[in-house]
């Protein structure tokens, strides 16, 4: 038996679809069938993954989005659904990371990482999902008006991770959060989950792999590998099928073991 996700008719949201994880969650959506809006602030890059998604017949758009200001956030959600459509997936995936002991971190490291990792997803998901709450309040009988949400959070807001322990704090902030949204949320068809990925080769940090510090930190992983991307496509799919329906609140972990 065969099982296929389809998502043709719907309208996928991507925050950092600029590179990374965010690149490889627009393009596995576009796949398949939904109309991705590809947000973040670097357009010639989405301009890129844009040509990219329809160099293979899918459908991207282009819209700037910086998550840490909320006008911005509010002007593309509401350009998505003028130009594209409602909104049915949001993949909430914009993240930075600072590194160091917690001894040294500055202020403005703090703020940024919270005011991106944290704050922003917030106020991202609160955007979208008022709008859903609002199509689902006025949706005919048996009629499908709900959502998914999916926040893009780490292993590192499971366990503390040396030299990391900002960046983790901000993304234990983002499952919990994803719990009370779930909660607050699913009577009104939203489903809200999270996946915490290990660690991911993606263009942002594949040189460290090969120096020293890369060398011994795979060894100290449970299968001495680094994952890729890819290797979050299934996972992705599942938590924004229409099929998911009695998925919510869930903490996904993806980490090859890292969290055992």
């Amino acid at each position: 038996m065969s099982y296929t996700i389809d998502l043709s008719g719907r309208v996928a949201l991507v925050t950092g679809a600029s590179s990374g994880l965010g690149w490889q969650f627009a393009r596995v959506l576009a796949r398949a069938g939904a109309a991705v809006t590809l947000c973040g602030r670097r357009i010639e890059r989405l301009k890129e993954l844009r040509a990219a998604i329809e160099a293979d017949g899918g459908d991207a758009h282009v819209v700037r989005l910086d998550v840490t200001d909320t006008d911005s956030i509010g002007a593309a959600v509401a350009h998505t659904e003028t130009e594209v459509g409602n909104i049915d997936i949001l993949v909430n995936n914009a993240g930075i990371s600072v590194s160091g002991r917690l001894t040294e971190l500055a202020p403005d490291d703090f703020d940024s990482v919270f005011a991106t990792n944290t704050r922003g997803a917030f106020f991202v998901a609160q955007e979208v999902a008022r709008r859903m709450i609002a199509r689902a309040q006025g949706a005919a009988p048996g009629t499908w008006a709900g959502g998914r949400i999916v926040n893009i959070a780490s292993v590192a807001g499971l366990r503390a991770v040396p030299q990391l322990g900002v960046y983790a704090m901000s993304k234990a902030a983002v499952v919990h959060m994803t719990r009370a949204m779930a909660l607050e949320w699913g009577r009104f068809g939203i489903n809200v989950n999270a996946v915490c990925p290990g660690y991911i080769d993606t263009e942002i940090n594949h040189e460290f792999w090969s120096t020293e510090g890369g060398r011994r930190m795979l060894e100290a992983l449970p299968r001495k590998r680094v994952g890729r991307a890819e290797d979050l496509d299934l996972v992705l799919l599942m938590l924004a099928a229409g099929q998911s329906h009695f998925v919510n609140g869930a903490v996904v972990v993806a980490d090859d073991g890292f969290a055992l």
